[in-house]
């Protein structure tokens, strides 16, 4: 079952033409090449700005910067790992589910 929807994907910056093979080949595998860097750049920065909204206490340009790499990590993490775009996507949304209901 998937979590994630095509909009959401192309939010992410993933090309979808109608073709459905075109699909399956991103789900099957190489769809890491059609991730652009902007676009892991603006999911680093929509966490960032969960984790803030989440801990107000953080203050401090040192503190943010750890926070920066702490985020990156875990989305190369999530990148690596993912089997495709849809479960990337879930993975991320389900860990900062888990964070907004701590």
């Amino acid at each position: 079952m998937r979590c994630v929807s095509k909009p959401y994907l192309q939010e992410l910056g993933i090309r979808l033409d109608m073709d459905t093979s075109n699909l399956m080949s991103l789900e099957s595998g190489n769809w890491r090449s059609q991730v652009k860097a902007v676009s892991r750049q603006r999911m680093v920065n929509r966490i960032m700005n969960a984790m803030k909204r989440h801990y107000t206490t953080l203050s401090g340009h040192e503190a943010l910067k750890e926070l920066e790499k702490i985020i990156v990590r875990f989305e190369e993490k999530i990148f690596t790992v993912a089997t495709s775009p849809s479960d990337y996507l879930c993975k991320i949304s389900l860990k900062m589910q888990t964070l907004e209901n701590r």
